[in-house]
C-alpha cells in the first residue's frame, strides 16, 4: 500500500470540483480571489504581481493541450506573472515554427496583461533551429533560454564528460551570445549532466554569469542533496543563479522487490508545501543570495510521475493554490 500524502496545502475535493467548473478552455479560469489581475493598458509592459523584485510563472508542459491564448488568461486569473513557453520537439511550439507562432504568443501575453518570461528549448549545439530560436527570442524582448539536456554516459569517464560537455555549453553560449539570450543550464537529478548543484559550478565556472546562466531547481537539488547539498550547491551557483523550478517531491514505497530482494522506491511529483524539498528553508537561502528573478512553477502532475493524475483544469487549480503559498514565503 503506497503511502498517503498531508493534505496541507492540497486542493480539497470539493475545490476542486468547483475549480474543474471553470472555462478554462476559453480562458476564463476564475480562482477565488487568489491574487490581483493585472491590468496593464494596451502598449504597456505588463507589470509585475510579486511586489518583491521577482517573477512567478508556470511551466505550460502540463497546459499544451490549451492554445497558448488561452493558458495566457488562465495564468493571468490565477495571479501569475507570465510563462514558460516550451519551444521545442512535442512543445507548445515547435522549433521550425517559432518564427510565425512566437510573436503570436508575445502578442496574446500582453493582451492577456502577462509575458513569456522565458522559453524552454532542446538546444544542445549551435545549429539552425538554435539559431531560430535565438533570434525570434531576441526580436520578441526575451532575454533568457533553458537549453537542452546533457546525458551521463559510460560511468568511469565522468570527468572527461564533464569537460567535454563545458565545451558544448560553451558552444551554445557563444551563439546566444549574438543575439544577446542568456542560455541557462538546468539542474536535473538521476542520470543527466548536471545532476546537482556542484556539478553545475564545475561546469560553468570558467564562464561568466553574463555567458551562462544556473537554472536551479528546488525538487531535483534536494532530490541529489536532500541534507545540505542543495544549500551548498547554491552558495556555489550564486552568481550564475538566473532562474529557479519551484515543484516539490515525496518517495512512494513501489511494487515489489528487485532480483536482489531490495524495496524499489518510487519519486513522485507532489504539491510544493507537501513535499521532501525544504521550500521555506530554499527560499530563504535564495533571499540571502540576493536572488530577485524568475520563479518557475512546475506543475507536472500528469502520468505516472505524479502523486495523483490530475487533469488540465485540476493541474491549472492546484497550480493556483502552489503560487498563493509559494507567495506567502517572501
Amino acid at each position: 500500500m503506497r503511502n498517503a500524502l498531508p493534505p496541507y496545502n492540497r486542493l480539497p475535493r470539493r475545490d476542486f470540483l468547483k475549480q474543474a467548473s471553470l472555462n478554462v478552455l476559453a480562458g476564463t479560469a476564475l480562482v477565488n480571489g487568489l491574487s490581483e489581475q493585472n491590468t496593464s493598458k494596451a502598449g504597456e509592459q505588463p507589470k509585475t504581481k510579486s511586489g518583491n523584485g521577482y517573477q512567478l510563472g508556470a511551466f505550460t508542459k502540463s497546459f499544451q493541450d490549451m492554445p497558448i491564448s488561452d493558458v495566457c488568461r488562465a495564468f493571468q486569473s490565477i495571479g501569475l506573472d507570465g510563462l514558460d513557453l516550451t519551444v521545442r520537439p512535442k512543445g507548445h511550439i515547435l522549433p521550425e515554427n517559432v518564427e510565425k507562432e512566437l510573436p503570436q504568443a508575445c502578442a496574446a501575453a500582453k493582451a492577456a496583461g502577462v509575458k513569456v518570461l522565458f522559453l524552454t528549448t532542446m538546444i544542445t549545439e549551435p545549429d539552425k533551429n538554435a539559431e531560430r530560436i535565438l533570434a525570434t527570442a531576441q526580436e520578441q524582448g526575451i532575454d533568457r533560454i533553458k537549453i537542452g539536456y546533457y546525458r551521463y554516459k559510460e560511468f568511469g569517464t565522468l570527468a572527461q564528460q564533464l569537460k567535454a560537455t563545458s565545451k558544448q555549453i560553451g558552444k551554445v553560449a557563444k551563439l546566444a551570445q549574438k543575439y544577446n539570450v542568456l542560455p541557462c543550464v538546468h539542474v536535473h537529478s538521476n542520470n543527466f549532466l548536471p545532476s546537482h548543484g556542484t556539478q553545475l559550478y564545475q561546469m560553468i565556472q570558467d564562464y561568466s554569469p553574463q555567458e551562462v546562466g544556473a537554472y536551479v531547481d528546488m525538487l531535483h537539488m534536494v532530490k541529489e542533496g536532500s541534507g545540505d547539498g542543495w544549500r551548498q550547491g547554491l552558495d556555489l551557483l550564486a552568481p550564475w543563479i538566473a532562474l529557479c523550478a519551484v515543484k516539490n517531491f515525496a518517495w512512494e514505497r513501489g511494487e515489489g522487490r528487485d532480483k536482489k530482494g531490495h524495496q524499489k522506491w518510487e519519486v513522485k511529483t507532489v504539491p510544493v508545501a507537501d513535499g521532501i524539498s525544504p521550500i521555506p528553508d530554499y527560499v530563504d537561502a535564495l533571499r540571502k543570495l540576493g536572488y530577485e528573478g524568475i520563479f518557475s512553477l512546475h506543475s507536472e502532475f500528469k502520468g505516472r510521475h505524479s502523486w495523483k493524475q490530475l487533469s488540465t483544469e485540476e493541474c491549472l487549480a492546484q497550480t493556483a493554490v502552489d503560487a498563493k503559498y509559494f507567495r506567502s514565503l517572501w
